[in-house]
């Protein structure tokens, strides 16, 4: 694990979640890799090229911490388990036709593989792209990983799988999950947070999307708490856990739901902080109450910090840093400045192909979320020094 201090550059903390938006040429190249256009050589030159010029634009916003955007990743919630969101690559216990992770507010959907046979494995790691990135930044770099609970929507809701239980499968999950944190520390992230998008989503009944009304979150949160469980209290000190209304195509997949239904249930995950969705929320004040009364300063023997959400990257309109250092400063009025932090509402571009049709185009999304960093950093230095944080 890197020595990092999360408070030296803006008084207040402040990370990224993890995506950027793909170039649309990196998209183009995706494409064509899965049409057989292009041998993976070509792709993973495209990727490359992708992943320096983040870097080099991260560390351009002043930003204390960064991450390489997830230029090598199908998404967010796939990359262990394929190359590319069309399933090449696929690993060989899943099929296609699984069930739908989420289906959009604009009415589209990402469906997810299911599981046809044991065992299951990983066959990418996080610290597999990390290792390539590391060396391109003095920078510290954070690291996400995706959820035991997300992946455990493979599982088949109705039917088991032949000869492999879900008890076993879900053991497996644990174990991967901390091999994925693990290996992502040992290649030197700072940080590792933990995507947890489907957390709100499980609070909705959804007749269109089955899983949803299946009362799944406390046995999600449970999962969770297995992999933590792991880990010292030191070393979840720098584990966190990501929540957010979902954010593909501009659209998002759970803001209606009630965030009361997930908040007090989620600050029960042992985390040592949470990245938490807040700029695109209408009602925020009640959403800063909540924190405030649920957040932990003995979880399980670490003090919990909230990274509120001060930048929504599904809104083209940049954010100023007054702007960010207002929510901030205002949040500070319901939770301890002490255990304040800020991020952005969600990843950029959590899935690899994503047109960013409130945008324009994913080249004009990309600059926007470099605007948008630049003035969360500076934002966060203003609010530190308004409420006197160092």
């Amino acid at each position: 694990m890197a020595t990092y201090d999360p408070r030296t550059a803006t008084g207040i903390p402040t990370e990224p979640v993890g995506s950027m938006p793909r170039p649309q040429k990196l998209q183009d190249a995706y494409a064509a890799y899965d049409e057989g256009k292009i041998d993976k050589s070509a792709l993973e030159s495209e990727q490359e090229a992708a992943v320096q010029d983040t870097i080099d634009r991260f560390e351009a916003t002043g930003a204390p911490i960064i991450s390489d955007g997830e230029q090598r990743w199908s998404s967010f919630a796939t990359y262990p388990i394929t190359d590319t969101l069309a399933g090449t690559g696929l690993a060989p216990s899943l099929a296609p036709g699984g069930q739908f992770f989420a289906i959009f507010a604009d009415g589209h959907g990402r469906q997810l593989p299911k599981l046809v046979k044991g065992p299951f494995e990983y066959q990418n790691y996080a610290a597999d792209s990390l290792k390539k990135s590391i060396g391109k930044t003095r920078t510290p770099m954070k690291q996400a990983v995706i959820a035991p609970s997300m992946l455990a929507l493979l599982y088949p809701l109705t039917e088991p799988v032949e000869g492999y239980s879900r008890e076993d499968f879900e053991a497996k999950l644990i174990d991967e999950c901390e091999k994925d944190i693990r290996q992502a520390f040992a290649a030197g992230a700072a940080r590792v947070s933990v995507d947890f998008t489907e957390g709100r989503l499980a609070t909705r009944e959804d007749p269109r999307n089955p899983w949803t009304g299946a009362g799944l979150l406390p046995h999600f949160i449970e999962l969770n708490n297995r992999v933590m469980a792991r880990f010292s209290a030191e070393e979840r000190k720098s584990i966190g856990i990501h929540t957010c209304p979902g954010g593909d195509r501009d659209s998002v997949h759970s803001a209606d739901v009630p965030y009361n239904n997930l908040l007090p249930e989620m600050f029960t995950i042992n985390a040592g902080y949470f990245l938490i969705q807040l700029a695109s929320e209408r009602e925020k004040d009640p959403v800063y109450s909540s924190i405030g009364k649920n957040l932990r300063t003995d979880a399980d023997g670490v003090t919990q910090m909230a990274y509120i959400g001060v930048i929504n990257p599904g809104n083209p309109r940049v954010e100023s840093a007054d702007e960010v250092a207002g929510r901030l400063v205002r949040a500070a009025d319901f939770i301890p400045a002490e255990q304040l932090g800020s991020t952005d509402d969600c990843g950029f571009s959590p899935f690899s192909i994503d047109e960013k049709p409130n945008h324009g185009s994913p080249d004009y999304a990309r600059d926007v979320a470099f605007q948008k960093i630049t003035n969360r950093v500076e934002g966060t230095r203003r609010a530190a020094e308004k409420l006197g944080v160092s």
